[in-house]
């Protein structure tokens, strides 16, 4: 599918009413999804003795409450309709925790209780809920390191490369489709073996 066949909808995932509007719109134009991934995310990082109240706020709001926003935008027509698939993307920071990231680390931590919890609820209606925890994967979040921490990095991961965007799209779409539909409740790493559970 094309970028002209999609419908681009401008929003702000942390305002309600951004969010509870474009619903609407959906239903005139037949295109409520049946398949939801929450992948809008913020870091601001700092070590947490240095952080400020909104660097904590801003990354909780962006993280995490935008998931519960949008998911109980969609979730009715899924019960509704007895079908649908939730995909959130996570982090392994939510696994691990890194240092400085103790705000995004949490949200992160906290959409692996979401996505479980939720499952476990919907299960029955077939609906799948499933979250995808990417390590280091080459995208605007990762161009400013440093040669030096740069291959600190490299060092930490089996696979001694970073992913890449399609590497975390593949299983989305694997999630999404019908070979999937006996998975829930997950959180499945992609990061090259530098988290094991």
């Amino acid at each position: 599918m094309g970028s002209d066949e999609c419908l681009h909808i401008p929003l702000d995932v942390t305002d309600r009413k951004q969010v509870s509007s474009c619903l609407g719109d959906l239903k005139d134009q037949d295109r409520v999804p049946s398949v939801l991934i929450n992948n809008a995310g913020i870091t601001k990082d700092q070590l947490f003795l240095r952080m400020k109240d909104q660097d904590w706020d801003d990354v909780i709001d962006s993280n995490l409450t935008s998931v519960f926003n949008m998911t109980k935008l969609f979730i009715k027509s899924m019960v509704k309709n007895r079908s649908g698939r939730i995909i959130n993307i996570s982090s392994v920071a939510g696994l691990m925790g890194n240092p400085g990231q103790v705000n995004y680390s949490a949200s992160k931590a906290g959409l692996g209780g979401f996505t479980r919890a939720l499952a476990k609820e919907v299960a029955a209606r077939n609906i799948t809920v499933n979250c995808i925890a990417p390590g280091f994967i080459e995208t605007d979040m990762t161009t400013h390191f440093k040669d030096e921490e740069f291959k600190n990095i490299l060092n930490q991961i089996p696979a001694n490369k970073m992913g890449n965007s399609q590497h975390i799209a593949d299983l989305a779409l694997f999630l999404a489709s019908p070979k999937g539909d006996y998975i829930t409740g997950q959180t499945i790493s992609v990061d090259g073996g530098l988290y094991m559970s």
